[in-house]
């Protein structure tokens, strides 16, 4: 994706609010109730973040009434974008440590 395309993207409404939320897996509805967006504004939010490679997946666990609930997770901790000679982004992909400790975390939920 292109800097301007990713621009693009984290400069459309609610984009950065959904990341900033999203750094413990949420759910859709759990990001549109936080966050007072529209359901499928946030589903459609979340497919663009998804197609730009900010956001993830990150587990699909039983809701209470027993469905298949998607959660997401930030793939990203920072994005830097500097306009000095053109445009450049840095990303700052999560670390390591972070997902790891997210699936202890996760795993000791479901305990």
């Amino acid at each position: 994706m292109s800097g301007e395309d990713l621009i693009e993207v984290l400069g459309n409404k609610y984009n950065t609010e959904i990341l900033a939320a999203a750094d413990d897996p949420k759910s859709a509805q759990e990001l549109s109730d936080e966050l007072d967006v529209p359901i499928a504004t946030c589903y459609r939010r979340i497919d663009e973040l998804e197609e730009a490679n900010l956001i993830e997946l990150h587990d699909r666990p039983l809701s209470d009434d027993h469905r298949r609930v998607k959660v997401y997770r930030r793939r990203i901790d920072s994005v830097a974008v500097e306009f000095h000679d053109g445009v450049s982004i840095e990303r700052t992909e999560r670390t390591t440590a972070a997902n790891r400790l997210d699936e202890v975390w996760r795993n000791l939920s479901n305990a």
